[in-house]
Order: structure tokens, then C-alpha cells, then sequence
């Protein structure tokens, strides 16, 4: 057995280094690749590193068990899969290497001159480096073209962020390969030009710096610094706190350093800093568990001020650097160091306020320029972001949803960035077709914000809402150009709703859970034409039960129903492939009939269970009256009803009740 990704084939892979993430970097790779028969070799000189890294690992496993996140059986199987050496030998035949042993150069060339002297010459070689450049580690290999940085975060089996960081000579293909290979495993990879520190480490380390200032200028103790930290960038530890859990005062003390003549004259450790490092201490005076530390509003104000100034001169001086993407240092910032991502803050908090606090920073603290990122865009009234990441493969542009920690779920911010992605594929004479895609492998899109119209008081407000929603719908439907969608994951709600707007669908094979229209349950009705695409896509009655129950569908139910025209194991390569021959060959596509359809005086008795009567009514209005008029007008009834559920007490009751509680529970329901 082996696992495969385009021309990646793994059977074995290696990682040298059993200390802090080595064996959290086993369990990622074990987690996704063990079910497949992948080996995983776990190497390190030092046995009782090993035996630590074998409890860590097992104790990890165990608790995902306990949490019902993973089956007992399956659990064995990934400890099964992990091998535990001193022995450089066992790592003969891996298709993939990452070493994350000390941040040393002669130590990292030892351990590669070692690795390459054993491996096979296609074998890929990774370090986990949080500051060296790839060209510095491997400068002394024969192979540079396979080889690359992967710098994982904290913890790294269940932090998604992974920087992909390429040397001068590594294969551009390769790269393509890896990240698609990461996201397939469940991260989401970033890819980041060669750089000290890559692209996130010098905003946390730079912020360290910023802690450790405001300490020694006397605004505040470590405790009350880290309080303000937290309450002011959403962290849920503060600096000191993380480096003292981290023992990160070494790599922190020589990373500053480093960057001080690498990036920027500003970065540099601190007297106190040193001072740690020279007595060998690793933590500094933090909270404890349940600690309430209280600061003065003027405390509060000066800290605050130091760290936005110090946050948003830093992201912008990555920016400046030109070695990242600003939608993927969004991301990675806000989620790999969980704080509110930077780029947004600064939108809301306004660019005018942004650039004062930096400018402020910047008259205080040598060597720190305004960044020319910042004064652009503030020129430009804000930054310009999208949760919406375009490529293009040959003539047909992928646009991926990518909202990490909502399942790639619409909001209005997604909705407005989808919308105007088309509009530029569309006027763009290189693009013959479009592919909708979602991050990962979870879900294409898992629905709609809620908040939307758990917002709306009045019928009104509704209809805005669903008549909103429809109109991205009806752009991708009259796009002069094949959209075909790639489920990656699955499809719930507006997810589902903007897939049936598609010219095609492809469904990834093997799912056993692929659609669902949950609105129902949520005491809604669909707003954004699912009441109306699914009945002229399948047939009035077996849309009208999957409808009226809020039943899921498989990947082979799907297609047998004609939801979808493919199912495939790489749903994304299909998809391309379909859009192509779609735009080749328009009279391929199944059109959806735009006027009025064949349906049953009545609809057949279904059973729904517990679901809303009230609801139901309106949902079978809105089924049977548009199978009676053209489609334009069966979306105007849809949006009038969607605003008409909105004043009944069902409603009320759905909606309030899945914010409180989301889906652990049904809602009880009054049927008025």
C-alpha cells in the first residue's frame, strides 16, 4: 500500500529528531498516512528522547480516542505505524525526509550529509527550520532541486499552518506537489520566497521584543503586559507566557539577533532577554491558571498602543519584503499564532488610525520605518483582502474558498469576494472556464453565516437577505463561461445552493456524506435557490424530500439522483478537465430548464420527524408554487417566503436555538 498524490507516491517517510515537534510532526503524518500503509521512522541518537516521543505520541493518540475523534482500531493502526531509532539506516527507502532536530547549522548539515549518504536520490528532503534558509542548510547537498523548508507550528498535529519555503534551486514542480499534498493531509500550507525568519516568525519574535520593551520602560510587569496582549490582539496566552511554555528564550535571544543585521536594524534582543539566557532560565514571572490581573485604563492604553503599533508595522514590513501573499500571511498570522489577523483589524479600526499607531511606534524605536505597504494602502482607503484564492491551470481559473476555521463557510465578506473573482474571470479573454473549489478536504463550503439572518426582524429583512445570497447564484448561472464545481468536501446550505447554480458538478468518490439543505432544521427554509435549482435538477418529488427532511446524500446517491455529473478520487483535476471539455463543447452541459416544470398537484406525505409543520408549509408553497413559473420568478416567491418564515415564532426558536447550541441537540419546535 501507499499513499499517492499526483506524482508523489509515499510508502515510507523519516523524521529526524525526537525532541519538542518531532513527534508532533510524526503524529500529523501518521494520522493522515497510516491507513494508507505508510511507515513512519522516527529517528534520534539519543534513546531517551525516543522513549518520550513513543508517550508523548501514544498519550496523544489515546486521548483523540477518548474524545471519540478517532476509533480504538484506527488508533491501533497509527501506533502501529511508527517505528522509534537510533538506527540512520532504517531511513533507506523513505520518499520523504523532514529533520527537525536544533536550530544549528553544523548540526543540520551532519544529520544531511548523513541522510543523503542513505536515502535513494527521488527522495524528498524537508527541514523544519524556524529561521535558517533553505540555501544555508542545504548548501553542501548534491540534490538542492529536492529540497525544501516545511516550518510547522505549535502544536504541530493540530495547527494547520505549514510555511512552504523553497531554496534558489529547488524544483518549482515539486512545490506545486507539496502543497497540494499538505492541504490533502489536512493543512494549509503557505508558500513563502526564502527569507530569515520566513514570513510569521519575525511578527511573533518581533512581538516578544515589543513585550520585553514595554517591561523594561516600566508600562508594566510580564503579567499585566500579557494581559493586555491578550485582550488586545485576541491571544489566548500572551508572549511571555508562550516563550516560558515554549522555553523560547534561546531561539528568541539569537533569532532577534539574527534579524537585527538579516531584516530590519530595529530587531534585536533585549537586555533582559540575555540576561535570561545567560542564567539559564526559561520562565518569566506569568500568570497562573485562573490568575485575574488587573491594569489601570492608562496602563491599558499605553501597552495597547505599543503593541498595535509593533503588530501592524510588522505584517506590513513582511508585506514590504515581497516574500508572501497578504491573503496567506492573513491567514497564517491569525491562525498559526492565534491572534486577530492583522490586515482586518486594521480595515475596521480604520487605515488613518493604523498608520498613526505606526508612525507613533516608528518616532519611538530606532530603526523601524513606516512600511510603504501601509502607506499605500492607506491611500487606497484599505488593504484588499479575499478569502477567495485564484489560480489558473491553462486556460480554466480555480477559485478556492479558504475560511479555515469556519469549514469555508459564506459570509458576506466571501459572497462579495466570490462575486467579483467571476467578474474578472469573465472579462478575462485567457479564461475559457471557471472551477469552484473549497479549501481542504472537509468541505467545499459548510453553509451560510447564520448571524445574516439570525439578524433579520422583519419579513422584509428576509427577503433582502435570500434575494442577496441568490444574486451570486444567478451571476454564476448566467456566466457566459462553464463554472463547474469541485466538491472537494461536502456541501451544506448555500454551499449546496451555489453548486446547483453551476454549469457542472464533481463530487469526490467515496463520501458518505456529500449534500445536505439543513435549513429546515434551523427552522428556514433555503433562500439562496435551492428550493427551486434542486427540483429542476433532479425531479419535483425526490427534491421535495430531500427538502422537506434535511436529508444527506453520499457521493454515489448524488450521482445516481443526477445531483452531480462525476464522482472521482482527485475531484479538482476532474473538474478542470470537464471545465475544458465544456468550453470546447458547450452542448455538453445540462441546462437547467428555465421556465415551468412538471409537479404533482400534491407532494407525497414524508416523514419530518421533529422538524417545524409551520416551516414545512412554507417549504411546500415555495416547492410546488415556483415548479409553476419560470425560474427568475420561482426565486422571487423563494426570497418572499424565506422573509415570510422569518416572523414565525419557529424561526425565532431555530435560529436562537443553533446559535446557543449549534448542532448538538434538535430544536423544539411550537409549529407557528
Amino acid at each position: 500500500m501507499a499513499f499517492e498524490y499526483k506524482s508523489l507516491t509515499l510508502k515510507k517517510l523519516a523524521i529526524i529528531g525526537a525532541g519538542s515537534i518531532g513527534p508532533d510532526i510524526a503524529l500529523h503524518f501518521a494520522t493522515n498516512l497510516a491507513p494508507k500503509g505508510v511507515e513512519t521512522v522516527l529517528v534520534d541518537i539519543a534513546e531517551d528522547a525516543l522513549d518520550r516521543a513513543r508517550e508523548k505520541f501514544e498519550r496523544k493518540v489515546d486521548r483523540s480516542v477518548s474524545k471519540g475523534a478517532i476509533k480504538a482500531e484506527a488508533a491501533g493502526v497509527i501506533k502501529g505505524s511508527v517505528v522509534y531509532t537510533t538506527d540512520y539506516n532504517r531511513i533507506k527507502g523513505a520518499n520523504l525526509l523532514l529533520e527537525a532536530a536544533t536550530e544549528d547549522e553544523p548540526v543540520k548539515h551532519r544529520i544531511f550529509a548523513q541522510v543523503e549518504s542513505i536515502v535513494d536520490d527521488d527522495c524528498i528532503l524537508m527541514s523544519n527550520s524556524s529561521h535558517m534558509q533553505p540555501e544555508d542548510i542545504f548548501r553542501n547537498l548534491a540534490r538542492r532541486s529536492r529540497c525544501l523548508v516545511a516550518h510547522y507550528f505549535f502544536p504541530a498535529e493540530r495547527n494547520p499552518i505549514v510555511e512552504l519555503v523553497p531554496g534558489a534551486e529547488t524544483d518549482p514542480g515539486l512545490v506545486s506537489v507539496l502543497m497540494g499534498f499538505y492541504e490533502a493531509t489536512g493543512k494549509a500550507p503557505i508558500l513563502v520566497r526564502s527569507s530569515y525568519g520566513f514570513a510569521v516568525d519575525p511578527i511573533f519574535e518581533g512581538l516578544v521584543q515589543c513585550a520585553i520593551q514595554c517591561r523594561e520602560a516600566g508600562l508594566g510587569n510580564e503579567k499585566e503586559i500579557d494581559a493586555v496582549a491578550m485582550k488586545t490582539l485576541g491571544m489566548g496566552v500572551g508572549h511571555f507566557t508562550a516563550i516560558s511554555i515554549a522555553n523560547g528564550n534561546v531561539i528568541t535571544d539569537h533569532g532577534l539577533d539574527e534579524m537585527h543585521t538579516r531584516l530590519m536594524p530595529w530587531f534585536q534582543s533585549t537586555p533582559s532577554l540575555k540576561e535570561k539566557v545567560r542564567r539559564g532560565e526559561a520562565r518569566w514571572d506569568i500568570a497562573e491558571r485562573g490568575e485575574v490581573v488587573t491594569v489601570t485604563a492608562d496602563q491599558e492604553r499605553r501597552i495597547r498602543d505599543e503593541y498595535l503599533g509593533c503588530y501592524f508595522g510588522l505584517v506590513s514590513f513582511i508585506l514590504d519584503l515581497g516574500i508572501v501573499d497578504i491573503n496567506d500571511l492573513e491567514m497564517a498570522v491569525g491562525t498559526a499564532l492565534d491572534m486577530k489577523p492583522p490586515f482586518a483589524l486594521m480595515n475596521e479600526m480604520g487605515l488613518d488610525q493604523a498608520h498613526a499607531l505606526v508612525e507613533k511606534f516608528c518616532a519611538a524605536h530606532a530603526g523601524f520605518r513606516m512600511p510603504k505597504s501601509l502607506e499605500q494602502a492607506r491611500a487606497a482607503g484599505g488593504w484588499q483582502l479575499s478569502n477567495v484564492v485564484r489560480s489558473q491551470i491553462g486556460n480554466v481559473v480555480v477559485l478556492k474558498i479558504r475560511r479555515l476555521r469556519a469549514l469555508n463557510a459564506f459570509d458576506s465578506g466571501v459572497i462579495a469576494s466570490l462575486s467579483q473573482r467571476l467578474r474578472e474571470a469573465e472579462a478575462d479573454p485567457s479564461v475559457a472556464a471557471v472551477v469552484l473549489t473549497g479549501h481542504g478536504t472537509r468541505a467545499f463550503v459548510s453553509g451560510a453565516d447564520i448571524n445574516m439572518l439570525a439578524a433579520c426582524r422583519t419579513a422584509e429583512d428576509g427577503y433582502r437577505v435570500s434575494r442577496s445570497f441568490q444574486a451570486m447564484t444567478v451571476q454564476i448561472e448566467e456566466m457566459k463561461k462553464p463554472v463547474v464545481c469541485a466538491f472537494n468536501g461536502l456541501a451544506f446550505g448555500g454551499g449546496l445552493e451555489v453548486a446547483l447554480a453551476c454549469t457542472a458538478r464533481v463530487a469526490r468518490a467515496g463520501l458518505r456524506l456529500l449534500a445536505r439543505l439543513p435549513e429546515p432544521t434551523l427552522g428556514i427554509i433555503p433562500g439562496g435557490g435551492g428550493t427551486q435549482r434542486l427540483p429542476r435538477l433532479i425531479g419535483v418529488e425526490p427534491a421535495a424530500k430531500l427538502l422537506r427532511t434535511a436529508a444527506p446524500v453520499s457521493s454515489d446517491e448524488a450521482l445516481a439522483l443526477g445531483m452531480v455529473d462525476e464522482v472521482a478520487a482527485d475531484p479538482l483535476e476532474a473538474a478542470i478537465a470537464l471545465a475544458g471539455r465544456l468550453a470546447a463543447d458547450p452542448k455538453l452541459g445540462r441546462k437547467l430548464p428555465q421556465g415551468p416544470i412538471a409537479a404533482p398537484a400534491q407532494l407525497p406525505v414524508v416523514d419530518i420527524g421533529q422538524l417545524s409543520r409551520c416551516i414545512d408549509g412554507i417549504l411546500v408553497e415555495a416547492i410546488l408554487g415556483g415548479a409553476k413559473l419560470n425560474l427568475a420568478d420561482g426565486l422571487e416567491l423563494e426570497a418572499r417566503l424565506s422573509g415570510r418564515c422569518i416572523e414565525t415564532e419557529d424561526t425565532k426558536i431555530g435560529l436562537t436555538h443553533f446559535i446557543q447550541n449549534g448542532v448538538r441537540s434538535p430544536a423544539t419546535f411550537v409549529h407557528r
